[in-house]
């Protein structure tokens, strides 16, 4: 047991973790390439017991993705790519049933839905709706209950999830679930809708940071003057969330006919937008023009405005957030983060009286109203005048 194990375990501060790289062929299924959490025990002989069980699962799960995806004869008869169980036979009558599990039911809905959506919008499907079945099974539609649907919350309030996280998967399953009934026409209500929780529990609000302590981060900025801290005053001035700046091109920031800097953020293949809405132009003023002029006058020219976080294939936001974050501290509230530049951004626009369409178009909100679908928007003469009154 210990030679198949202990290239799987390590210790830190003498407690014993598994450790276990995804394979290459399955890393569209998982948001991270390697898999890791604590075995919670400083025994070595355990470790490696426990170890070896959870190797032994994930070769079990990884040989069952491997076989989803197999070309298999009559593959394309089958309903959805998955094949269902013989009827059981009760009583000397066939007893079947016609409606879509779950497991099925979320292939559906990417399918029909997925299309050109981010990859972010196909792993929540897959993980809300793989912790449904981890809880109460993969079963028809139907067959799920209010009493499984209370399990489910119950669970996830154990795993001690914050009421804004539980919101979250909540509202991907139903999506899913009331979907699948839909394209189905089956006549069944959702039994995951209405289900009670605190939905305030764990949520602390993202504060804006004071424009006082904006200054001393811009400032601080100019003095260090590397590619972290030009990447902090882009987002400083501007209000992007954190992955639309880190994976901009050079080429996206440029000046216009008239001279001005200007950042184009459009979807990349290393980086999708968060909405349609994200995709904009946002002009570049106070200590973003500072950023986006010391970007463009580096000699050695790289294709990526941050070449630091784009080394992978994709824009690697999540390193950028916990390094930024971490330098951030010194010089803003507690609690605040690089997100809460966003937060101010709108607090900025408000104080000055920008309005509401305008401060969207900038943070690239959304804005309801359909006659807000026509048109290109606001020139960006017009949305740098109200960037230059904020900042």
């Amino acid at each position: 047991m210990e030679t198949i194990s202990r290239s799987y375990v390590f210790v830190k501060e003498g407690i014993y973790y598994f450790i276990r790289r995804v394979p290459a062929d399955l890393r569209q299924h998982y948001s991270s390439g390697k898999i890791s959490y604590s075995l919670r025990t400083r025994s070595r002989g355990v470790a490696l017991s426990r170890a070896n069980r959870a190797a032994c699962k994930l070769d079990e799960y990884w040989y069952h993705l491997r076989t989803q995806d197999a070309e298999l004869p009559g593959k394309h008869l089958l309903r959805h790519g998955l094949s269902r169980p013989p009827p059981r036979q009760e009583d000397d009558a066939a007893v079947t049933t016609d409606a879509l599990t779950l497991s099925e039911a979320v292939l559906t809905y990417l399918r029909l839905k997925g299309q050109g959506r981010p990859e972010t919008f196909h792993r929540a499907a897959h993980r809300s709706c793989g912790y449904v079945i981890d809880v109460c099974g993969d079963k028809p539609l139907p067959d799920y209950t209010k009493a499984d649907a209370n399990k489910f919350r119950d669970a996830l309030i154990e795993r001690g999830l914050a009421g804004s996280s539980i919101t979250r998967i909540f509202g991907t399953v139903r999506a899913v679930f009331n979907f699948a009934v839909a394209e189905e026409g089956l006549s069944i209500t959702s039994p995951f809708s209405n289900v009670y929780y605190d939905r305030n529990k764990g949520v602390s609000g993202r504060s804006s940071i004071p424009v006082e302590n904006i200054r001393t981060v811009q400032q601080k900025c100019r003095e260090i003057d590397d590619e972290m801290r030009w990447l902090v005053a882009i987002v400083a001035d501007t209000g992007m969330r954190l992955a639309e700046a880190a994976g901009l091109l050079r080429e996206d920031i440029y000046q216009d006919e008239d001279g001005q800097w200007v950042a184009r953020i459009v979807p990349h293949p290393w980086r999708s937008l968060k909405t349609e809405s994200s995709k904009r132009l946002v002009p570049l003023v106070g200590s973003a023009k500072w950023a986006a002029e010391r970007i463009q006058a580096q000699q050695k020219k790289k294709k990526f405005a941050f070449p630091r976080y784009n080394t992978t294939g994709k824009t690697n936001a999540n390193s950028a957030s916990a390094g930024l974050n971490k330098w951030l501290r010194a010089y803003v509230q507690k609690g605040a983060t690089m997100h809460s530049f966003r937060h101010s951004m709108r607090d900025r626009l408000w104080a000055v009286e920008c309005p509401a369409d305008i401060a969207d178009q900038i943070g690239g909100w959304h804005t309801d109203g359909v006659g807000h679908g026509y048109g290109r928007g606001y020139p960006t003469s017009v949305l740098r005048k109200w960037l230059q009154t904020a900042c």
